[in-house]
């Protein structure tokens, strides 16, 4: 069974890790993840590399003109090479294993708060999980196809990171049910299009298309969706919901019931 990816804390930031067992010498894995010819084959950019430490490396994605820069961190030829990417830190550790080798990837998320830097660690696993799977096939000769279905192995991934879960803040006057869900990259007038039925739950208090909607409960309570976006980060989207004092009861209900209704927004937002 292939190993699945670890979402763990370095110092205080979060970071994926991955671990594979290829079946070639670390000679041969080091020219896959250090060549940009070889790159080519499974990584999701193009690459241009200084191979030292302190030198440049350049990333473009198909149909962008725009590259992003980093800087080679390690080139220990042939058992490390990190580089940053983003402000992110990615670190490839090759290790001899008999007649094969143990590749140990880790991507060290750099960038904004780490509870925020936490939430699109299931769509990065599994776009690792997927580039890992070509790498692979691409050291033994073989064709891989990418996979047609992106909303399952995501969500796989962020429920057993428990980014699902949603999160009982307390306040002054009672309590503040919040989830926080990456919706990948989205464009903001699509998810918005998608809060037709949430504007009918209630009255609406505040309006602003395609970022934020805010609404009160006939039960009581306040319903806020918030959406954000960045080229960097992709689109992401904030629930929160009031509890006031006293109704405590309806927080185990609550936390249920928007759970699982982000999960149908997110696989609806993505065609599932």
């Amino acid at each position: 069974m292939t190993p699945r990816a670890r979402l763990e804390t370095v110092g205080e930031r979060p970071a994926l890790r991955i671990e594979r067992r290829l079946a070639h010498r670390p000679e041969r894995v080091w020219r896959a993840v250090t060549e940009p010819s070889e790159l080519a084959k499974w990584f999701p950019a193009a690459v241009v590399v200084d191979l030292r430490p302190g030198g440049t490396i350049e990333f473009t994605f198909e149909g962008e003109e725009t590259l992003t820069t980093g800087k080679v961190l390690e080139a220990d030829e042939p058992r490390v090479f990190a580089f940053s990417w983003n402000e992110d830190v990615l670190r490839w550790e090759i290790i001899p294993d008999g007649d094969g080798s143990r590749l140990l990837f880790t991507q060290t998320f750099g960038r904004g708060e780490p509870a925020i830097a936490r939430i699109a660690a299931g769509r990065t696993a599994a776009g690792w999980d997927s580039c890992l799977v070509a790498l692979t096939a691409s050291l033994d000769g073989e064709e891989y196809e990418q996979p047609k279905d992106w909303v399952g192995p995501i969500e796989a991934y962020v429920e057993e990171f428990g980014l699902a879960d949603g999160e009982v803040l307390e306040t002054g006057d009672g309590k503040v049910i919040r989830f926080r869900r990456d919706l990948v990259w989205k464009p903001l007038d699509e998810v918005w299009a998608l809060l037709t039925a949430e504007k009918t739950e209630g009255t609406i208090i505040r309006e602003e298309p395609p970022r934020l909607l805010e609404f009160s409960l006939p039960q009581g309570g306040v319903v806020r969706w918030e959406f954000t976006h960045s080229d960097l980060d992709g689109t992401m989207v904030e629930l929160t919901r009031t509890v006031p004092a006293g109704h405590d009861d309806v927080v185990p209900e609550a936390l249920r019931s928007w759970r699982e209704k982000l999960k149908e927004f997110f696989a609806t937002a993505h065609g599932s």
